[in-house]
């Protein structure tokens, strides 16, 4: 036993030492290439002791998680929505719910700081911010029959903190879904081969639920293989389509007409009944999410490719062409998700305490889950890093920033010190059967150049066009699972907002009330997605900070629960396990809010955008294109500029009405025992 004790310990002493070494050299290393096997290392070596250590501390001693305590799924076992499951299948719905485009496209962009601070901030943050969060608040849900994020702030903060709350969080998905719609559409616009394959994935899952449910009830494998075979088949329908004249042009699509199909396509999954798009099409995602990602991981192992970005570039100043900001405080909230996501607080708060059927999983389950997400944002981080510097910003860098002609925007991002050619460009996209990749901003196309890089030289250099479409599909596909899935939880949010003064729109059964809420939701995001499709700096400048700011609002909100709910059952004195991200979170959050607001600079502060705008409207050094847009331009920025204030604001009530809730019950001595905040004995829970 002693033995075996001395073996174990030595073991994980050889990993911390392996880790560190390979942190080390990825933080020290300047001027020399240095391989990507390192990444791989340091990840999976932090994964490890954080793991192993810090979750098992919060599991045993913070949390007291009880393996032998009923759970809501097996106590409320209802058939439909409590239902005990395997812990695998569950693992595979959380992180398949929890693992959208963030740790894939907050990465990308943030490489233009340089491989380090991204990769520093999705390791740390990951394993004392994301993976606490997603953790800590999965198990106060199980503790209170599955109660969500917005019901436990109503609960625990009183009125003001939960009403404070569901603003938020409803504001929140509204912002969140526009930036997905963008990604899409910056993706797909003039790409007939990517438009067509991605096209073609609605009535692949149309026909895979018919499949399911009408035509051969319960045969999951068969449904999995012909919806897998189709969608393999629409990847290399799409090589056709680009050849082809006619379908050529059938589907080559600018940003403003992809944008209306989206939303479109938006309603569409909202009112539809579930089992017939929103159900096959997150099945077969999460089928290819896990496929693909997978794939990527065995690429690098084989080809360990060298790192071509610096650790650091010259733009952590803010002058970077992909988007406007320092490095701090705009690469904790460019990867909003990879190392710490409020999106996660709802699905750890949703369906997912309402499956399990073991208290001991929740270590598994809500750490271990996002581990493996902030694993997927380290081979983005990769992904991107291995590409040439100026192919990556000949790529993400609008037009309205580095030139609308090539010839201008190699010029531009050479004098930068990333020299790239017009014939580089030109080149690199003949091969992944594009017309053009410059200015395809959003950060989702130069990911897809980097993976199919990667897929060609592991499995088939004759294929890099292939693997091109292939990963704009697998991209797109994600964003178009949490687009419409998110648009339906808001519709649901929606319902019971409005259900409070209007009863039948309450009824989720009611197709009128359906239908109206869906078109108020869809026409929220649709809205802003149309917007900045038609940005002339390419939308991702205003949007995505705007998305990162709000998203890790979320995050502050959920940690707020969180450290209430700590203080209220009695363990005040692991406060700081939640509460320390938390007071990362507020200061990031409210320096990246007032740099949006009262920075100077054009392209980061949104009232000094839209004061220079309206100054040039108003002495007519416009073109009559963009004057004819400015008026819309300049009510954008003052609206984002309201929306950046609200969250901030948001952010703060909540900390105050934790902070008051909290000291509260300790100066009277009160604290629920955490044995008590379950079923009729929990105050939280009554009614």
């Amino acid at each position: 036993m002693r033995l075996n004790f001395k073996a174990s310990s030595l073991a994980w002493l050889l990993i911390a030492v392996l880790g560190a070494a390979a942190v080390g050299g990825i933080a020290l290393s300047r001027g020399e290439a240095i391989n990507s096997l390192w990444f791989v290392t340091a990840a999976l070596c932090t994964y490890a002791i954080g793991y192993r250590f810090y979750a098992h501390f919060i599991a045993t001693r913070v949390l007291v998680l009880d393996p032998d305590r009923l759970t809501p799924a097996v106590r409320l076992n209802d058939g439909r929505d409590y239902l005990p499951t395997n812990r695998w299948i569950v693992f595979g719905h959380h992180f398949a719910a929890i693992a959208g485009p963030g740790p894939l496209i907050g990465p990308t962009l943030a490489a233009q700081f340089g491989y380090l601070p991204g990769t520093l901030w999705i390791l740390i943050g990951a394993v004392i911010g994301g993976c606490v969060q997603d953790m800590v608040i999965l198990f106060c849900s199980l503790r209170r029959n599955g109660r969500s994020l917005g019901q436990m702030a109503r609960d625990e903060l009183g009125a003001l903190g939960g009403n404070t709350a569901m603003l938020g969080v409803m504001s929140i998905m509204i912002i969140l879904i526009a930036v997905l719609g963008l990604i899409v559409v910056n993706a797909m616009k003039h790409s007939p081969w990517a438009t067509s394959t991605v096209a073609a994935t609605i009535p692949i899952a149309m026909i895979v639920g018919i499949y399911m449910n009408i035509l051969r009830p319960g045969r999951v494998i068969e449904s999995t293989v012909l919806g897998v075979g189709l969608l393999l088949a629409a990847v290399y329908g799409g090589s056709v389509v680009e050849h082809h004249s006619a379908l050529h042009a059938l589907f080559d699509f600018g940003g403003e007409t992809l944008a209306f199909m989206i939303i479109a396509y938006g309603f569409a999954a909202a009112v539809l009944p579930v089992w017939l798009l929103l159900a096959p099409r997150d099945y077969l995602s999460t089928f290819m999410k896990i496929g693909t990602i997978t794939a990527l991981a065995v690429a690098i192992v084989i080809l360990h490719p060298e790192i071509r970005m610096p650790a650091l570039t010259p733009f952590i100043d803010g002058s970077g062409p992909v988007f406007g900001g320092k490095l701090f405080p705009f690469v904790f909230i460019t990867i909003a998700c990879g190392a710490i996501s409020g999106f996660h607080s709802l699905i750890s708060s949703g369906t997912t305490p309402k499956l399990l059927m073991n208290e001991g999983d929740v270590r598994f389950i809500g750490y271990g889950a996002m581990l493996m997400e902030s694993f997927v944002a380290i081979m983005a981080m990769v992904a991107a890093t291995v590409l040439d510097p100026g192919v990556y910003f000949a790529i993400n860098s609008p037009g309205g920033v580095v030139g609308q002609l090539p010839a201008d925007a190699v010029a531009k991002i050479t004098a930068m010190g990333f020299p790239v050619t017009v014939e580089t460009m030109q080149s690199l996209a003949t091969a992944m059967g594009e017309s053009t990749l410059f200015a395809r901003t959003g950060g989702a196309p130069s990911l897809a150049v980097g993976m199919a890089s990667l897929f060609a030289s592991a499995f088939g250099e004759n294929l890099l066009a292939l693997w091109y479409h292939f990963a704009i599909m697998f991209e797109a596909l994600f964003i178009l699972t949490t687009l419409d899935a998110g648009t339906r939880v808001a519709r649901f949010m929606l319902q019971d907002m409005l259900g409070n003064w209007f009863p039948s729109l309450g009824r989720t059964s009611w197709y009128p009330g359906v239908i109206l809420t869906s078109a108020l939701v869809v026409s929220g995001w649709g809205w802003l997605l149309y917007n900045g499709v038609i940005d002339p700096l390419g939308g991702v400048n205003s949007l995505w900070p705007l998305f990162g700011i709000a998203n890790q609002m979320l995050a502050g909100i959920a940690l707020c629960v969180a450290t209430t709910i700590l203080v209220k059952t009695g363990k005040a004195r692991y406060f700081w396990v939640t509460a320390t991200p938390l007071a990362w979170l507020l200061v990031v959050t409210s320096t990246a809010a007032m740099e949006k607001l009262f920075s100077p600079e054009l392209r980061i502060g949104f009232l000094a955008h839209a004061q220079d705008l309206a100054g040039q409207l108003a002495s007519g050094r416009l073109s009559a294109d963009m004057a004819a847009k400015a008026p819309r331009l300049i009510f954008n920025d003052y609206l984002d500029a309201g929306l950046t204030l609200l969250f901030v604001t948001v952010s703060w009530i909540l900390v105050f009405e934790t902070v008051r809730v909290c000291r509260a019950h300790i100066s009277k001595g009160q604290g629920r025992s955490h044995d008590d905040a379950d079923g009729d004995e929990c105050p939280s829970c009554a009614g």
